[in-house]
């Protein structure tokens, strides 16, 4: 017998909402992208929490809920300051710091949506290629790519700074 629906809503749904508000950069909108991930996980219940890792399972739903809304709509997503994520800076300084970060976090949000994903992924959920692949639906190499093109963007827009 697999883990109540309930049970894992009330246990995994600030890990999920952290998840979702790095792929989409606005909090109303990884609600959003949360909600659809459960209704469909739960209309699936019984296989998904049967599965060997339900987590990894509704984490590919909220990957393909977020990558999907873009297919669905067109973005006008504006990016907001990271609300959960430590500072980065330690230092007395602190305005250098957020003027760094807001650098970023608008050359992340202005990302396509898989490339966003993969580096959210990699960095910080921690997963290597393979598994990144697997809950996209791709291969290593294609993320590898995707990678590789997405670091290359924020590169030339952190050296625009």
């Amino acid at each position: 017998m697999g883990v109540d629906f309930h049970e894992y809503v009330v246990t995994r749904r600030q890990p999920l909402l952290r998840l979702a508000y790095l792929l989409t950069g606005d909090a109303h909108l990884a609600e959003d992208v949360v909600q659809t991930a459960l209704l469909r996980a739960f209309r699936q219940w019984r296989r998904v929490s049967r599965a060997d890792q339900p987590d990894a399972y509704v984490r590919r739903m909220v990957v393909n809920a977020y990558v999907d809304g873009k297919r669905r709509r067109s973005s006008t997503e504006a990016p907001t300051a990271p609300v959960d994520l430590p500072a980065v800076a330690t230092g007395p300084d602190h305005g250098d710091a957020h003027a760094e970060r807001t650098v970023m976090w608008t050359a992340l949000a202005g990302l396509p949506r898989v490339q966003r994903a993969v580096l959210v992924l990699r960095f910080y959920e921690d997963l290597d290629d393979a598994r990144i692949a697997e809950l996209l639906g791709s291969t290593p190499s294609t993320v590898r790519s995707n990678a590789s093109r997405a670091l290359a963007t924020l590169r030339k827009e952190w050296t625009r700074v």
